[in-house]
């Protein structure tokens, strides 16, 4: 640039420090404090003292400015370019060169599997220690503060990474101990959940992958922490926390065919379809289950006699063939219900 104009060409820190200028005897001079005025004018080219200004990035992001000798239309397209050339480096070097943003290529799928541990080698990534993912997800969009305050949380920028996936999603990726404890994510979720509510008073949803014990893993516990929310949404609505490794039948239902799912209902109802029984009748059911089949005890929680509930079973029996009271048929109803609801997930979306 310097060779292609005879215009003074620089680089200024907010403080308005010059890092980088065509004419080296100004590096490290002062041209008057810039962060006040970026943060009011945000993208504009802006033409002071005899220069033209454009901040790299927007209001509060607005860290440097390149600046061009210059108030005039020619000063401007100067100040333009340079600014495209250093904003293109800055994208280069964090392609090539950081770690965050190589983390976030692997769990996106965006690096071939041959390439991650050449680049890991190029960036000396340590490859082999065990690492948590957790996705955390807000809608209709996540706060630009969240990713702010999550970036306030996790300072260690070489070790711990906060990505922002898209519009409701960040991703956490966090460096384990050697046991990988599952309890620990459990506990940083939580603390997670509690900072965002107290402080922004978003009530976000996390999923929580298995830990990685290799870094080519992180994409699959990536893709775990997301089928947990989805898993979540179906089958424990109620709970804002998810854990991959907890969702038991969920995981194998959410992984079935519909079609085969309908086979299953018409087989398990042949008498009457499960929409014959009516949401109080569903509602005792599902206290059956959270009581152990206990009668006794699901008629004290309840609140009704004991010969009550064995008549409301004694109903559901005759309607659907299925006696609760029964391990094996109790079985079976359950993963009917979760099949249902499954179902009706699936129609919501479709």
């Amino acid at each position: 640039m310097k060779d292609a104009t005879e215009r003074l060409i620089g680089v200024a820190d907010p403080e308005g420090t010059v890092i980088a200028s065509s004419d080296l005897s100004l590096i490290g001079s002062n041209i008057g404090s810039l962060q006040f005025v970026f943060d009011e004018s945000g993208d504009k080219i802006l033409r002071i003292d005899g220069k033209t200004f454009k901040a790299l990035g927007v209001g509060a992001s607005a860290d440097y400015s390149v600046f061009a000798e210059g108030e005039d239309e020619l000063a401007k397209t100067i100040c333009v370019m340079a600014y495209v050339a250093v904003n293109e480096a800055g994208i280069y070097y964090e392609e090539n060169h950081d770690k965050r943003a190589f983390v976030k290529s692997i769990i996106t799928e965006n690096i071939l599997p041959g390439d991650i541990y050449i680049r890991a080698k190029e960036l000396r990534f340590n490859t082999d220690i065990p690492r948590g993912v957790l996705v955390i997800r807000h809608r209709p969009s996540m706060d630009l503060a969240a990713i702010e305050l999550l970036h306030g949380i996790f300072t260690d920028k070489q070790h711990d990474f906060v990505i922002s996936v898209s519009d409701t999603d960040i991703a956490l990726v966090k460096e384990l101990s050697p046991s990988g404890d599952v309890e620990y994510l459990q506990e940083l979720a939580e603390m997670i959940e509690q900072k965002l509510d107290n402080a922004l008073s978003i009530k976000p949803v996390i999923g929580i992958g298995t830990p990685a014990r290799l870094l080519r893993e992180l994409a699959d516990r990536y893709k775990e922490a997301l089928i947990s929310i989805d898993i979540g949404r179906v089958f424990e609505a109620e709970k804002t926390i998810i854990n991959y490794e907890t969702l038991g039948l969920g995981r194998l239902i959410y992984k079935l065919p519909t079609t085969l799912c309908e086979i299953f209902l018409s087989e398990v109802f042949k008498a009457n379809p499960i929409e014959a029984l009516d949401s109080e009748t569903l509602f005792t059911i599902d206290k059956f289950f959270e009581n152990s089949l206990n009668v006794s005890e699901t008629a004290r929680r309840l609140f009704v006699h004991r010969n009550t509930l064995v008549y409301r079973l004694e109903k559901i029996k005759k309607i659907t063939g299925l006696d609760l009271r029964e391990f094996e048929h109790a079985i079976i109803f359950k993963v009917a219900l979760m099949v249902k609801k499954y179902l009706n997930s699936q129609e919501q979306d479709n």
